[in-house]
């Protein structure tokens, strides 16, 4: 597509005519929303983090007019309860309550769009549900291996964010510096409540110094809310001890060929270092089929311009597909 086609601006701001809570377990209650079109095609946002919830911003990458837009926030996360629990909280209990969310609302098969930890989700949950997935957009590739999650938690993204990088370190005796995700685990989990939230502030802190090609101080600020850095922190950590509670480090790439029907899109910042962009690449490889967009001037942040600006062509590209 040429640039000047790519529509920069994101769908105005909308809000839902539908909310709700969701019992999945004795232990956990999500909260959803639903926006847009009660009749459109659904589209069901899977957030990142793990932890962090939704917003209302992430209802304007869908055309309003066309899509029914679903929004939930994963166990522990945003408004569902309780808050940044994990007990029962693994990556297949959260396939499972997509699977519920469906069914209570009677939608029979869905798009999925998913940033970030989103996309490991999203890649998890078609691939456990093939035939109830329309279509995939997928923003900053995470596949959860051990080399993506040494990178940026056990020192690679530091050379590129030194200033960043002492914070999150120095909060960790020397003694233990040879394994942070752990490090960190031990006080996230601390009985003490001071220590988990300092944890947890440093932790969200660093994600959010390296999210933005050019640092943005609103997300940044973040690591100073409590609940947010909380529950954000906690369950990001949780995940990654437990190795995304995958059968093995390459299960999400070794299981393309169940969803490669599947029409898909990748939009990638190019100096993503949350996610960088092996991953993106190395599912490409795997799913050629999968278009792959590349944006040379961006980072890993959905709000950056050129990664906006490719996902709402891409959901306006899987729009027009169905309209035909």
């Amino acid at each position: 597509m040429d640039p000047s086609e790519v529509k920069k601006d994101l769908y105005p701001l909308i809000e839902p005519y539908d909310t709700g809570f969701l019992k999945v377990s004795d232990v956990h209650t999500l909260y959803y929303e639903q926006s847009g079109n009660p009749q459109g095609h659904p589209v069901a946002f899977l957030h990142g983090g793990p932890g962090a919830g939704t917003s209302p911003a992430n209802r304007r990458f869908f055309d309003p007019e066309f899509y029914r837009i679903v929004l939930f926030d994963q166990r522990g996360s945003g408004r569902s309860t309780p808050h940044a629990c994990l007990e029962q909280n693994t990556t297949w209990d959260l396939v499972a309550d997509i699977e519920k969310l469906r069914e209570h609302l009677d939608i029979p098969e869905w798009q999925l769009f998913g940033g970030s930890w989103g996309t490991t989700l999203a890649l998890a949950y078609s691939q456990k549900h093939p035939d109830k997935v329309t279509g995939m957009v997928l923003r900053g590739v995470f596949l959860l291996r051990k080399k993506e999650l040494d990178w940026f938690y056990e020192g690679g993204a530091a050379a590129i964010f030194p200033d960043a990088w002492e914070r999150f370190r120095d909060f960790i005796p020397e003694e233990e510096r040879n394994c942070f995700i752990a490090a960190y685990s031990k006080r996230l989990t601390s009985s003490d409540p001071t220590v988990q939230m300092e944890a947890a502030k440093r932790w969200t802190t660093w994600e959010m110094m390296t999210a933005h090609l050019i640092q943005n101080n609103d997300d940044i600020n973040l690591g100073e809310d409590d609940k947010f850095s909380l529950a954000f922190a906690r369950i990001e950590n949780h995940y990654f001890m437990n190795k995304g509670y995958l059968p093995s480090d390459s299960y999400l790439l070794d299981n393309v060929d169940k969803i490669r029907h599947i029409k898909a899109f990748i939009v990638q910042g190019r100096y993503d270092v949350c996610c960088p962009m092996m991953s993106a690449w190395d599912l490409h490889n795997a799913w050629p089929e999968a278009e792959l967009k590349v944006v040379p001037d961006s980072g890993h942040s959905a709000y950056e311009v050129g990664i906006s600006a490719e996902l709402r062509s891409s959901t306006d590209k899987l729009r027009d597909m169905l309209r035909k």
